[in-house]
């Protein structure tokens, strides 16, 4: 039997490469509990290192990939730049993408072989602006790093919170790997807004901005400090636990989530990788897409023979019971449809997690 190929392009080297060993033990829980199958095919993945932004790069891959790899299925993709560079490879060459992580709204919309099984900025941020209003926090300001999802993050938390009525006192941009945040914090003093929402990209820039929060006294001025999920990814939260404790956050995945397919997911995880690599939502993201592959190479619709066609549209309408929860490929964006959480990063038994106290069912891209 053939098996079944698929070029997975993200960064495995530089200083977003624990991203692609996320992606590297997410899939291989899956298929260790799926034989090393998918749809009852041997799999073989052929792994493009792009490390960063890099979207020239990325799309030269995918070409060799697509051309001379014969690839089934393109897959992976960190960054929404170097997505929008691959899903234009596979539109020519009529090859699905299943995407990974890139959380820029326009994706799909872009590129109609694309299928997302990760999350989209706007959709983790909207819930969260809606829920600080809820809590009575009228006046508010942004900071967000200067690319694309920044925007997109910035968007959605304004206008939620302006909807309603609200007062957005400053939006802040900083640029990509900004590590002084003293000029930032010196103008959100002034101001002095009841709650401070952050977006910057998972990683080192996080970590030096809540770094510069604690020491600055922000915390003592009184301001609430809210952020996306990027902000305590579980897979450095011990790292940082410290200097996140008590931050709300709102994302798709935590390793606390409380369900049954997510203690399954996380034991062989730890059994297979020991507590030293924690799954964050890259994991579960390249572990979701596996079974999405699945699902869709097993149906009904592919019993025709198998099409890049075809096999987008067995995408569509899919539903999944995910570690995260209950997710589905929404039939005509081809985007993801999920539960949306609201955290606080908390010591439980000895260990930091992000402990889910809210939920929104359901969300779709608002920007869809």
């Amino acid at each position: 039997m053939r098996p079944l190929r698929i070029g997975l392009i993200g960064s495995w080297s530089g200083p977003y490469a624990a991203g692609g060993r996320q992606f590297d033990a997410g899939m291989s829980v899956w298929l260790a509990a799926h034989n090393q199958r998918i749809a009852g095919r041997p799999v073989e993945l052929l792994r493009r290192d792009v490390p960063g932004s890099a979207p020239e790069q990325a799309r030269r891959h995918a070409q060799d990939l697509v051309e001379s790899e014969r690839v089934d299925l393109l897959a992976g993709l960190d960054f929404s730049s170097n997505a929008y560079a691959v899903g234009a490879v596979a539109t020519q060459a009529k090859v699905p993408l299943l995407v990974m992580n890139a959380a820029s709204s326009g994706i799909t919309a872009r590129c109609p072989f694309a299928v997302r099984v990760s999350f989209t900025i706007a959709q983790v941020t909207m819930p969260l602006a809606r829920w600080a209003f809820q809590q009575g926090l009228r006046d508010v300001c942004t900071v967000v790093a200067d690319y694309a999802s920044g925007v997109d993050a910035e968007s959605a938390f304004v206008s939620a919170i302006t909807a309603g009525g609200g007062r957005v006192g400053a939006m802040l941009r900083v640029p990509l790997n900004t590590l002084d945040y003293s000029a930032y914090m010196l103008r959100l003093r002034e101001l002095r807004p009841q709650a401070v929402f952050f977006f910057l990209p998972s990683g080192q820039m996080p970590a030096t901005f809540l770094k510069f929060w604690r020491d600055r006294g922000m915390a003592d001025t009184g301001i609430r400090l809210l952020a996306t999920g990027d902000a305590t990814d579980d897979h450095y939260l011990e790292g940082i636990g410290e200097l996140a404790e008590g931050l709300v956050t709102s994302h798709h995945y935590s390793f606390a989530h409380a369900s049954a397919a997510n203690r399954r997911f996380t034991g062989v995880f730890e059994t297979e990788y020991g507590s030293h690599l924690r799954p964050g939502y890259f994991a579960v993201a390249a572990h979701d897409a596996l079974a999405a592959a699945d699902a869709a190479m097993s149906s009904p619709a592919m019993r025709g023979g198998v099409s890049g066609e075809r096999l987008v549209d067995a995408f569509r309408g899919l539903q999944l019971e995910s570690p995260r929860g209950p997710i589905e490929i929404d039939a005509h964006t081809r985007d993801i449809v999920q539960a949306v959480y609201i955290r606080r990063a908390e010591r439980i038994d000895g260990r930091w997690v992000n402990r889910e106290f809210e939920r929104f069912e359901r969300v779709r891209d608002p920007a869809l």
